[in-house]
C-alpha cells in the first residue's frame, strides 16, 4: 500500500502550492485540479504503477483516461487532461522530471454547445419581472432589479458579480471595477439604466445593513440578513426572475452573460471590444459566446443579398 507521502503525492502538493502562490489561482480552481490529480494517483495505486511522476509514461496516462470512458462526459475528460498536462509541465519546468509524458496526450473532442440566450424583449421582461406576492420578496425588488440590470448590462461572471463591493462602483464615470479570474482586474461600463437601478437600491441596502447583526458593509449585493450574496443566491434570483419574466426556470447567470455578448454583437460591437468586456484572455473564447441570431441574419440578408431584393422594383 502506498504511503501518504509517496513522491507522487508530494509532487501534487507542490503543484497545488504553485497554483495558489505563483499562479494566484482561486481556491476553487486549485481544488478542482488537485481532485483530478488525486483520482489519477488513485488509479496509479490500484494498477500497481510507480508512485512517482518521473517514472510514469504516456501509456500510464492513457490507461488512466481509458478507465474513465463511459462514466464521464467529454467536457469532464477534457478538464482531467488539462490538469494532467499542467501538472507534468510544472514538474518539467522545475526539473523534477526529465521528460514530459503528457506532451502527447490529446483531449477528447467536445461538441460545441452554447447556452440559450434571451431575446431583447425577454431580457427586459426578466429584469422587470414582478416579485412573488409576499412582503419579504417585494422588499428586495430594488436589489433584484439592480442586480439583473448589472448582470445583463456588464456581462460579468456570477462570481464577479457576487464579489462586487460598493466602492467598486463609480457612478460619476458610469463604470465598475471587476475582479476576474486569476486576480485580474478590469473596468467595465455601467449603462445608465444599471446606474439608476443601483442608486435606487442603495436605500434598501442601507436598511438591510441597519437591521443586520453581522452585516457586510463592503458588499454591494446583500442578502436579507445583511451579508454578501453568495453565488448560489445570485443563481436563485436569476432563475426565479427567468421563470416569472420569460418562462425560463432554467435561466442561469451564464446565459445572461451570453445574452449580453450576443446583443452587443447584433448591435455591431466588434469581437475585441466584447473580449475586453467579458474579461477573456483569448479571442477564441469570446468566439464561443458569439453567433448571429436569426433575426440579425435575416436583416443583413434582406439588406445586402441581391436575391433578397424586389425583382419587380427599381432596386
Amino acid at each position: 500500500m502506498m504511503s501518504a507521502t509517496d513522491p507522487l503525492e508530494q509532487q501534487i502538493d507542490a503543484f497545488a502550492q504553485y497554483l495558489a502562490d505563483e499562479r494566484r489561482a482561486s481556491a476553487r480552481t486549485v481544488e478542482t485540479y488537485i481532485r483530478d490529480l488525486r483520482s489519477f494517483r488513485y488509479y496509479v495505486r490500484n494498477e500497481g504503477l510507480p508512485a512517482d511522476a518521473g517514472k510514469l509514461d504516456i501509456v500510464a496516462l492513457r490507461g488512466f483516461l481509458s478507465s474513465l470512458f463511459g462514466s464521464n462526459q467529454a467536457s469532464t475528460m477534457k478538464k482531467k487532461v488539462s490538469a494532467i498536462r499542467s501538472f507534468f509541465k510544472f514538474l518539467l519546468k522545475r526539473r523534477i522530471i526529465e521528460q514530459n509524458p503528457a506532451s502527447g496526450l490529446r483531449s477528447p473532442k467536445i461538441a460545441k454547445s452554447l447556452p440559450r440566450f434571451l431575446t431583447v424583449e425577454q431580457a427586459f421582461r426578466v429584469m422587470d419581472a414582478p416579485p412573488k406576492e409576499d412582503k419579504r420578496a417585494k422588499s428586495l425588488k430594488a436589489r433584484d432589479q439592480a442586480l439583473l440590470e448589472t448582470l445583463y448590462g456588464t456581462g460579468v461572471r456570477v462570481s464577479e458579480l457576487a464579489g462586487m463591493n460598493l466602492d467598486h462602483c463609480d457612478f460619476t464615470e458610469s463604470e465598475v471595477r471587476v475582479l476576474g479570474k486569476g486576480g485580474k482586474e478590469r473596468v467595465v461600463p455601467l449603462g445608465k439604466s444599471a446606474v439608476e437601478a443601483i442608486r435606487a437600491y442603495l436605500p434598501e441596502r442601507g436598511g438591510l445593513l441597519e437591521k443586520a447583526k453581522e452585516g457586510d458593509p463592503d458588499a454591494l449585493w446583500l442578502s436579507r440578513s445583511g451579508r454578501r450574496l453568495s453565488v448560489r443566491q445570485v443563481q436563485n434570483i436569476v432563475r426565479r426572475h427567468g421563470m416569472l419574466g420569460a418562462g425560463r426556470g432554467d435561466l442561469h447567470p451564464h446565459a445572461m452573460r451570453h445574452t449580453c455578448a450576443t446583443h452587443l454583437l447584433d448591435a455591431g460591437a466588434d469581437l475585441r471590444s466584447i473580449q475586453e468586456l467579458l474579461g477573456h484572455s483569448s479571442l477564441s473564447t469570446t468566439q464561443r459566446y458569439t453567433h448571429v441570431s436569426v433575426d440579425r441574419l435575416m436583416e443583413v440578408y434582406d439588406r445586402a443579398h441581391p436575391l433578397a431584393r424586389d425583382k419587380t422594383g427599381d432596386g
